[in-house]
């Protein structure tokens, strides 16, 4: 079950907003702006949409004004999903509350913000998860859900240790840490990492007493800590995990709405939080739905293939609004979590380097004065962005360009850096770059032999792509002056024997590495050798 698109007019702070055009690739969508940007109210017509057609919805009849703008107007609206259903969101709508149980509007489960529990307490209610009846009224209430949540993960637990006794049977101790204990353990773990210290992980139960009841215990370095005793951040982790592991049945085909999981988190950890969430615990057929303006969510949602990002920070609630999601190309959603005036006094006198995919991870270990790099998705992405904001630098990959094309590109974009060599690898599995790291028994003149053999049985297959990697360059279609007409150079140089000539256009991406195999060359070594750091500071620091 994923959204594809949804309208509401008269509701909450909105005359008409309409978001549209969210991909069925979706697990994610995240909401984005500045605090009282109309966020929350998406979440609130996805609570809307299920109590309309619930029965809790004729209870719930008389105060369907809290949800309207006018209140002399009716609500209107729709949710529509991949696949072709729609759900109306009219309050005037026939089947008031007469929706079946197993229904498309029973499948949208949400939290509150206020959903900090500081303490267990002896008011479970288990009975209730089954039907989500557990929620809060509004999500302008607390939601203590999480009481029930601990109750039935220890008493899982508990059952599971003392049922087999009963039977007569054997207790499978590994099993039950398995299925219940290592799960929460190693969400833990790849959010926190793994560093015993800084970590937690639930070690024992803490037994009820006749006033108290049971809780979950935590090590952490050296000391035990009961759920009670931790951090904020740390409960808000654990409320949500357990959450999903304790509920995880019933959220397959639905759509699940989260309002705030930033959970006091630094950047790193809130980027690993909403990873472990989207990759582990939210289903295949479901999409989680969240807001924030933490700068570690906006990362992770602009960097995976699974998220789509829904702006809404400046809107004029009175007029109709139409959103999309934002372009993974599109840096400026880092400007909600890190306004430009504060990125410049953190930048200082250091440049923003845009690089081409996850190269930044690397680049960063060079150690280039005063540069930090940034990856995007691709060299067409590297140049919109110094072409937008010419504070910026950038470094592409040279791959099919001419020495008088990147001549030309230097002058009309003195900030857009290319490298000599066809891509990133040339650089780091270049015969001088690896010689300087004297692995025993490399042999230089081997192995440009066994480069220029690959070159040559692939010479044809290179000289037929170059013109169609060619026209798909951005900055020829920003501007086709920049174009050679003929790049006839470039096919005389890839036909040459001689090695720095060809090597330019020589992808190392596809080159079969099987004689450096035995030598065991790490990317972090090859990147921090004098002659990297001397080539690439020659590029970045051409200005």
């Amino acid at each position: 079950m994923r959204i594809q698109s949804l309208q509401l007019k008269n509701f909450k702070r909105f005359t008409d907003l309409t978001i549209t055009n969210i991909p069925e690739t979706a697990k994610l969508v995240l909401l984005i702006g500045g605090n009282g940007s109309g966020k929350s109210c998406v979440f609130d017509a996805f609570d809307w949409a299920k109590k309309l057609h619930t029965v809790f919805m004729k209870d719930f009849a008389e105060s369907r004004l809290y949800y309207r703008k006018q209140s002399d107007k009716l609500i209107q609206g729709r949710i529509h999903l991949h696949g072709g259903y729609s759900i109306p969101l009219e309050d005037d709508f026939a089947s008031l509350g007469g929706g079946p149980e197993n229904s498309v509007e029973h499948r949208f489960f949400g939290r509150s913000s206020n959903r900090i529990i500081p303490e267990i307490t002896n008011t479970a209610n288990p009975s209730l998860i089954a039907t989500d009846g557990d929620a809060p009224l509004s999500y302008i209430h607390n939601d203590t859900r999480f009481i029930n949540d601990a109750f039935l993960y220890i008493d899982t637990i508990d059952k599971a240790l003392r049922a087999p006794v009963f039977r007569g049977e054997q207790v499978d101790v590994v099993k039950i840490f398995h299925e219940q204990i290592k799960p929460l353990n190693d969400s833990l773990n790849a959010i926190f990492g793994d560093n015993p210290k800084t970590t937690i992980q639930v070690v024992e139960i803490q037994g009820a007493t006749p006033t108290t009841p049971a809780k979950p215990v935590f090590r952490k370095g050296d000391a035990l800590i009961n759920y009670d005793l931790l951090s904020h951040g740390e409960k808000q982790v654990v409320i949500l995990l357990l959450n999903f592991i304790v509920r995880k049945k019933y959220y397959e085909d639905s759509i699940i709405f989260i309002d705030e999981m930033d959970c006091h988190l630094n950047t790193a950890l809130q980027f690993n939080l909403l990873k472990e969430i989207v990759t582990r615990w939210i289903p295949d057929t479901a999409q989680l739905w969240t807001a924030s303006h933490a700068l570690g969510f906006i990362d992770y949602a602009r960097s995976s293939d699974e998220a789509a990002t829904i702006d809404f920070d400046l809107l004029d609630f009175d007029v109709p609004q139409t959103l999309v999601p934002v372009s993974k190309e599109k840096v400026e959603v880092y400007d909600i979590a890190i306004p430009k005036q504060m990125l410049s006094i953190v930048l200082g006198d250091r440049r923003l380097v845009f690089c081409e995919n996850k190269n930044d991870v690397l680049l960063n270990l060079v150690g280039i004065e005063k540069t930090i790099f940034v990856g995007v998705r691709d060299s067409a992405a590297v140049f919109l962005h110094i072409k937008r904001d010419t504070q910026y630098h950038s470094l592409r990959d040279r791959d099919f360009l001419t020495d008088t094309e990147i001549e030309r590109l230097a002058k009309a974009y003195p900030q857009h850096h290319i490298l000599r060599y066809y891509c990133f690898e040339n650089y780091l599995y270049h015969p001088d770059n690896i010689a300087g790291l004297a692995p025993e028994g490399f042999d230089k003149e081997v192995y440009i032999q066994n480069l220029m053999r690959q070159k040559k049985e692939r010479e044809n297959s290179i000289l037929m792509k170059i013109n169609d990697v060619r026209n798909r360059y951005e900055e020829f279609k920003t501007d086709a002056k920049l174009k050679d007409d003929e790049a006839t150079s470039i096919a005389e140089d890839v036909r040459s024997d001689d090695f720095e000539r060809w090597y330019k256009f020589f992808s190392m991406k596809e080159a079969v590495k099987t004689y450096l195999a035995p030598f065991q060359l790490k990317q972090q070594d090859l990147v921090q050798t004098a002659w990297f750091k001397q080539h690439l500071s020659q590029i970045i620091q051409k200005t």
